[in-house]
C-alpha cells in the first residue's frame, strides 16, 4: 500500500509531569530529538513500551484521523492522535526491529484480555480483534499497525512531516530553525485529502 510509515501525535493533556503541550510544540520536540519515545500505555497488551506506527497511504491517514476525531473520540473519551506526525520508510522502521502488528481475538480471564495461543515475548505485537459482538467489537486492522519495541530514533534525513493544513504549515516553518527545514526528507499538508 505504502512504502511509508506515519505516526501522529496529539496535544497533550497535561497529566505527563504537569506540562500540557501543544501537538505542534511536541511534533517540534520530537523532531529537535530525533526520536519517537515509546509506551507502554493504552492498547499495549503485554504492557512493554513500543512506538505504534501505520502503513497506509496519506489518504488512510487523513481517513483514520476522521475515524478518531468523530468515532474513537465519542467511544473513548480522548483523542490518541491529531493530524500531524511524521513518516518514515517502512525499511528503516524493518531495519530498528519494527514489525507488523498480530491481530488476535482476545480470552477475557480476571477481567482481563488475555492471549493463550500467543508466545509471551510476542505480545508486544498483539492488537485485540474480535468482530463476534457487532455492539462491543474491536477492530483496528484500519490501521494496519506496525510496532517497534522501545524508542525510534532516526535523521531528518529519513522523514517526512505531517501537518494538517498550510495554517499549520506556516506556524511549523516560523517555529523551526530553516536549518531543520532543510535537513527533513519534505513536508506533507493533508489538507486537501482530508474529509
Amino acid at each position: 500500500m505504502t512504502t511509508y510509515l506515519t505516526h501522529l501525535t496529539r496535544s497533550s493533556s497535561g497529566k505527563r509531569e504537569g506540562i500540557s503541550e501543544d501537538r505542534l510544540d511536541i511534533l517540534i520536540k520530537i523532531l529537535n530529538d530525533k526520536k519517537l519515545i515509546a509506551s507502554g500505555k493504552g492498547f499495549i497488551n503485554s504492557g512493554e513500551p513500543v512506538v505504534c506506527l501505520q502503513d497506509v497511504p496519506l489518504y488512510g491517514v487523513s481517513q483514520n484521523v476522521k475515524h478518531e476525531m468523530v468515532i474513537n473520540q465519542s467511544k473513548y473519551r480522548r483523542k490518541r492522535y491529531e493530524p500531524i506526525g511524521i513518516a518514515i520508510s517502512k525499511e528503516y522502521v524493518f531495519s530498528k526491529g519494527g514489525l507488523p502488528v498480530i491481530y488476535e481475538k482476545p480470552t477475557i480471564q480476571e477481567g482481563k484480555e488475555k492471549f493463550p495461543n500467543i508466545p509471551q515475548e510476542l505480545l508486544w505485537r498483539v492488537v485485540s480483534y474480535d468482530l463476534s459482538d457487532m455492539k462491543a467489537y474491536i477492530d483496528w486492522t484500519h490501521e494496519r499497525e506496525w510496532r517497534v519495541k522501545g524508542d525510534l530514533e532516526f535523521s531528518l534525513s529519513d522523514v517526512y512531516v505531517i501537518l494538517s493544513d498550510n495554517m499549520m504549515y506556516k506556524d511549523f516553518t516560523k517555529k523551526v530553525e530553516p536549518e531543520l527545514i532543510k535537513e527533513l526528507r519534505g513536508i506533507i499538508v493533508l489538507e486537501g485529502l482530508m474529509y
